[in-house]
């Protein structure tokens, strides 16, 4: 969901590079020295940068719950408050994620319950948050959804998205733009499913 367009600070290239290899080999698969030389220095060089591998988890996956929940809050912010253009524009966002950022989906998946407690209570939290705002929305949508309903409909549409790093290799998909169509109309289909009970 980043929007900068200049060069990635060490800090970031180190958290990028830590997401893939731990979304390939598991968080214990993988050690210090293997996420230093992935960027360039030396596996103690990383200590400069984070107290350990369990810091790099924790601001990964803190990290993007936050930064859904901010660009959530920017959809509300930033469209005219017609909730059609509110809900296009979460779903758009939460898209990116899921397109762009599919090794965090995994680490989630997997390692969530490695974090220590506060920091799962924190990611738990932001997510919460983040929920809440679909919710809000899908219901101005489709005002006849109860809050149950919609909040299982914002989970199923989640779950949908959050597919993507479970589908065929990225040669046989269709192109981003395709993909991002496609997931956008499966998004909207799911919560006009609900809503027509």
């Amino acid at each position: 969901m980043a929007t900068r367009t200049d060069a990635p600070t060490r800090r970031e290239q180190i958290l990028k590079e830590a997401a893939r290899l731990f979304a390939e080999r598991g968080f214990h698969g993988v050690g210090v020295d293997e996420i230093g030389a992935a960027v360039g220095i030396s596996g103690p060089g990383l200590y400069r940068h984070f107290a350990g591998k369990d810091a790099m988890l924790a601001e990964l996956l803190v990290g993007i719950s936050g930064q859904l929940l901010t660009g959530g809050k920017r959809c509300l912010a930033d469209t005219d408050g017609a909730p059609e253009r509110v809900l296009d524009a979460l779903i758009e966002g939460h898209i990116d994620f899921a397109l762009d950022d599919r090794s965090l989906i995994t680490l989630h998946d997997r390692e969530l319950d490695r974090l220590r407690d506060s920091d799962r209570k924190l990611v738990r939290q932001l997510q919460r948050q983040y929920v809440e705002i679909w919710v809000e929305v899908v219901r101005k949508v489709y005002p006849d959804l109860a809050e149950k309903a919609a909040r299982v409909a914002v989970h199923a549409v989640f779950g949908l998205l959050n597919s993507t790093p479970h589908l065929s290799r990225r040669d046989v998909l269709p192109s981003r733009a395709g993909m991002a169509e496609l997931l956008h109309r499966l998004a909207r289909g799911a919560f006009a499913a609900a809503a027509a009970e």
